[in-house]
């Protein structure tokens, strides 16, 4: 899960940026499965899966550049 500070718009563009990273993913091995959006806290959070953190942030920077502050690699609990 990523996290992504001082976005700078509005709901509708981080969907239109998480539009983008699905037309990307797959090139890295990636599957985004959801995201968040804080607009209180000016924050985004996404979900995916993927070899790595640096697959996932690859994504971000090709689709449209926004990276990430903090990746965190979580796994499920039962």
């Amino acid at each position: 899960m990523d996290v992504h500070r001082n976005v700078g718009g509005s709901a509708e563009d981080v969907a239109e940026a998480h539009k983008k990273d699905l037309e990307t993913q797959e090139k890295h091995g990636v599957k985004y499965l959801n995201y968040w959006v804080d607009e209180d806290q000016d924050a985004v959070f996404c979900l995916f899966e993927g070899p790595s953190k640096e697959a996932g942030e690859r994504v971000h920077r090709e689709a449209h550049g926004l990276t990430a502050e903090e990746i965190f690699e979580v796994q499920q609990g039962e």
